[in-house]
């Protein structure tokens, strides 16, 4: 197993910073790892708390009185220059529960109101999102979305359209545009299962069996 032997911060940015690790591999040799984090410290770094917890939420929403179509953002991302399609999520606020974060964030973004589902741990718990390079971790919420779309809330930074997609679109989607990779897996349920949902009510009968 390999050892973290020094940890150097290297910037110091509200919303991401990056961290000089003077590691020793499994066989004992010297070298150094780059770590990006929603950490502002070395102290909040999970490696040095060892405690998970969700840096973000993802929201994946059905809309319609048939749930037949699904809530997306196409949005402008500098680190592309370029648009791409998600789910709306954001960042856990200190304090908040992932729910209560999803709910304010579909709000913001898309001016529509979320009502979550009561799923089982295994699909909502924080999931790491591209382990290689960063210790961020966002949780997923499920449920319904109604009401108006409106960017009345969104920040001037943020550059979103909403997308209010029924199978037709989510697999024009899925072939031509640059989408994020949590949400093309998810959008594979919304495409080729009659409920997208369904799995959720299967993982919570599997879940209440197993405490019997």
């Amino acid at each position: 197993m390999g050892k973290i032997k020094r940890i150097e911060q290297l910037t110091h940015n509200p919303f991401v910073n990056l961290y000089d690790l003077s590691v020793e591999n499994r066989v004992g040799n010297p070298g150094k790892y780059y770590v990006a984090s929603r950490a502002k410290t070395v102290e909040e770094l999970e490696l040095t708390t060892k405690r998970q917890k969700p840096d973000g939420v993802i929201i994946f929403s059905l809309y319609g009185e048939k749930h037949d179509r699904v809530v997306l953002v196409r949005q402008y991302r500098y680190a592309l220059d370029n648009y791409i399609y998600e789910f709306p999520a954001g960042l856990v606020e200190p304090g908040e529960d992932y729910h209560t974060s999803a709910v304010r964030e579909m709000r913001e973004e898309t001016g529509l109101t979320l009502h979550p589902l009561k799923v089982d741990e295994i699909y909502e718990k924080p999931y790491y999102s591209t382990i290689g390079m960063t210790d961020e971790c966002c949780a997923t919420v499920y449920g319904y979305a109604e009401g108006k779309i409106s960017g009345d809330r969104l920040e001037d930074s943020e550059e979103i359209e909403v997308v209010i997609a029924d199978r037709e679109e989510v697999r024009r989607i899925l072939r031509e545009e640059r989408v994020c990779v949590v949400c093309s897996y998810m959008l594979l349920h919304f495409l080729h299962d009659r409920d997208p949902f369904a799995f959720l009510a299967v993982g919570e009968a599997e879940g209440q069996g197993g405490a019997e």
